[in-house]
């Protein structure tokens, strides 16, 4: 974890996993880079935001793989958010309580699946489109996380491969260009 700047109470939070993403950015909002992963994400979140002050909002940026055609090198704010990799229903039939329940969000893009899984295979990627139509590996994490402080969250995913084989060999060809794209929408929208 590494908040690159300081919490302003009158502008947003920007939240990327990695230096890489954020690479381009220009911009004198604050930047907490959280690491891989919906843990690192969830607990940089959550320390930052307990520690105060608090920001107006959290934008959560990165990249995502494609579940489906039509999305190459786009970028889309999420109109929604799923884990792929928690077995709700089960953990609702054991216990009576839904873990992990799909987050509704404020953008008209597409839905995002987040998981722990880098999704590099073929079935994977057919599973998952069948829920979703981006997959990242923080965007859950930080919604959830920035939901129970009650400020608003909004998640920011430029598309970087096509979340099948050779996704890490793209992603790691793309991964400079995302930033690019990532910090042109920075400046337009915020």
């Amino acid at each position: 974890m590494r908040l690159i700047g300081e919490i302003d109470p009158t502008r947003p939070l920007l939240v990327l996993a990695v230096a890489e993403e954020a690479a381009h950015l220009t911009t004198d909002l604050p930047v907490l880079l959280t690491g891989m992963g919906k843990v690192n994400a969830a607990t940089a979140v959550a320390t930052v935001l307990a520690r105060g002050p608090r920001p107006t909002a959290v934008v959560n940026l990165g990249t995502a793989g494609a579940l489906k055609s039509g999305f190459a090198g786009t970028t889309h704010e999420v109109s929604a958010v799923i884990q792929h990799d928690l077995a709700s229903e089960v953990l609702a039939s054991l216990t009576g309580v839904t873990y992990g329940a799909p987050i509704g969000l404020t953008g008209r893009g597409p839905v995002l699946a987040t998981g722990d899984l880098f999704v590099a295979e073929e079935s994977a990627r057919a599973r998952l489109a069948e829920q979703a139509d981006l997959v990242d590996m923080e965007g859950y994490a930080v919604a959830q996380a920035v939901r129970q402080t009650g400020l608003p969250v909004r998640l920011v995913k430029h598309v970087s491969d096509d979340a099948g084989e050779g996704a890490a060999q793209a992603w790691r060809e793309s991964v400079d260009g995302c930033a690019v794209e990532l910090a042109r929408w920075v400046r337009e929208n915020l």
